[in-house]
């Protein structure tokens, strides 16, 4: 069962510039996001908080879940009203395949935020060098209904091990895994997010251990292959965590805010004009928010169709997506 936190923010239903007002009664909204120990659930809270100021009116709920799977599910539902996302999820429940057999959700980008970056985590003392080195090892690959889950089983699969006979499997979140990795629990997790991810800056810092990223860029064309372009090689630069001296060399996949097709055109332009014009404030809240630009919105790879309310904003940015 997904487990459920909020933080609650103001959500403006009222003007945008002077000209547009929602036709709908105020309501709560409710954004789906992740594990407190990746970057979507701090990116929601402070989004809500910024919505806050920019028109009293709804009032905004940041829900922790399982992740991207889980956004989909309750997008689809109508259970929550907008959904922080991977691409290669959107585009599964968009086309009923893997997770979503049997459902095609009707999801709707707003806009393209930021690049999420495979991490493959592991300690200098387990022996790992290599990502076939998790053979026989003890691995976490993400929650349930998470992005993280579905990335780390394609590149599992990309490296010609098998995910249930191969190695012993756990399905943590990034907190959990992080603790479980210091404990001895495990000998490695994934985790796909943004940079820095707390939790994997927690191992990172822990005295008496030394953490080690994984490379795995090399799976790339074969998860791109089997899965379409919505993968791309990343890299974790030296630094971004402590003690990190070197840089990881990784997979990565863009990450979107989504509604289902249904949303009112006025709310979808909200919600996206205040995404693209409020980031430096949103930067406050996480370094990634940095990455979200109307520039990338055209080269990066959103995957689903546009909602019609991004569309209007857009266009009058002269940014042209369809």
């Amino acid at each position: 069962m997904t487990t459920r936190r909020t933080l609650i923010a103001t959500v403006a239903a009222l003007a945008v510039g002077g000209t547009l007002a929602i036709a709908q009664q105020p309501k709560q909204l409710t954004i789906a996001t992740g594990g407190t120990g990746g970057v979507y659930y701090p990116l929601a809270g402070g989004f809500g908080a910024i919505l806050a100021k920019a028109a009293p009116g709804w009032t905004a709920t940041a829900e922790v879940t399982g992740g991207s799977v889980d956004n989909m599910k309750l997008i689809n539902a109508a259970k929550a009203d907008v959904a922080f996302t991977q691409v290669d999820t959107a585009v599964d429940a968009l086309n009923a395949r893997d997770k979503f057999v049997g459902t095609k959700v009707p999801v709707r980008a707003l806009a393209v935020l930021y690049s999420n970056i495979m991490q493959v985590v592991t300690l200098e003392s387990s022996g790992i060098t290599k990502f076939e080195d998790l053979k026989g090892k003890r691995v976490s690959t993400g929650s349930p209904g998470s992005g993280t889950e579905i990335m780390a089983f394609r590149l599992i699969e990309a490296a010609g091990l098998d995910k249930d006979k191969d190695m012993k499997r756990e399905r943590l979140g990034a907190a959990e895994s992080a603790n479980a990795l210091k404990d001895s629990k495990i000998d490695a997790f994934f985790f796909v997010a943004g940079l820095p991810t707390s939790a994997i800056t927690d191992v990172a810092a822990s005295p008496g251990m030394k953490m080690k990223l994984v490379d795995h860029d090399h799976l790339v064309p074969k998860i791109v292959e089997k899965n379409g372009p919505v993968y791309s090689v990343g890299a974790i630069p030296a630094g971004t965590y402590p003690n990190q001296a070197v840089a990881a060399k990784t997979a990565a996949v863009w990450n979107i805010l989504a509604v289902n097709e249904k949303t009112p055109d006025d709310l979808a332009y909200l919600l996206t004009k205040t995404m693209m014009e409020k980031v430096e404030d949103l930067t406050r809240v996480h370094k990634e928010a940095a990455n979200i630009k109307p520039a990338i919105q055209k080269s990066a790879n959103a995957g689903v169709p546009w909602h019609p309310g991004a569309l209007k904003y857009f266009k009058e940015k002269n940014i042209a997506l369809d």
